[in-house]
């Protein structure tokens, strides 16, 4: 399973990518960071956030696309940034007929780490070891874009499952369509 990992921002939008399976030692493909010059109009930065995630899906042709999940924070006017390179990045996805999974911050620390509140530096060194790399990748950007596509290797057939399973129940519970015969009424 191959994965582009994106974490999304304005100024630096994370990106890396990997491949493996769950159980298995996993391959760092590429990871970088898409920037756009802050003193240029959101709607420039947007277009240059979307044609860095292209040339990346185009360069790596991933089968899937992890983001992170954007969530509040005290300063709306960066909530607004992420989630607007956020929506890029579901949008270059959806273009390409890639699915695209969204973890929360909390669950990216986690599954990386074992614990949803680590901080940037114990996440970039997990990423290094799993990825057996000489170094943390740079900027944290960077290391937390494979973050999420290790997370969503790792998570993916459980989620599925857990989906198929939902899935299975429910067309168990719909009733069956009633049927009427011609001629009768």
């Amino acid at each position: 399973m191959k994965v582009l990992g994106v974490d999304p921002g304005l100024t630096r939008c994370g990106v890396g990518v990997v491949d493996g399976v769950a159980g298995r030692p996993l391959t760092m493909v590429g990871v970088g960071v898409v920037r756009t010059p802050a003193d240029a109009d959101t709607a420039r930065r947007l277009v240059l956030i979307e044609r860095g995630i292209d040339e990346w899906l185009d360069t790596h042709r991933p089968e899937y696309v992890a983001v992170e999940r954007v969530f509040s924070q005290h300063n709306v006017r960066t909530v607004m940034g992420t989630a607007q390179a956020s929506a890029v990045a579901m949008l270059c996805a959806a273009r390409r007929g890639l699915p695209v999974a969204l973890h929360t911050p909390s669950e990216v620390k986690a599954a990386v780490t074992g614990s949803g509140r680590a901080d940037k530096a114990q996440v970039g060194a997990m990423v290094t070891r799993l990825l057996r790399l000489a170094e943390p990748p740079k900027p944290a950007d960077a290391a937390d874009a494979l973050a999420l596509a290790i997370c969503h290797i790792w998570r993916a057939p459980a989620v599925n499952r857990l989906q198929q399973a939902q899935a299975q129940a429910a067309a168990r519970r719909t009733p069956a369509p009633v049927r009427t015969l011609k001629g009768t009424r």
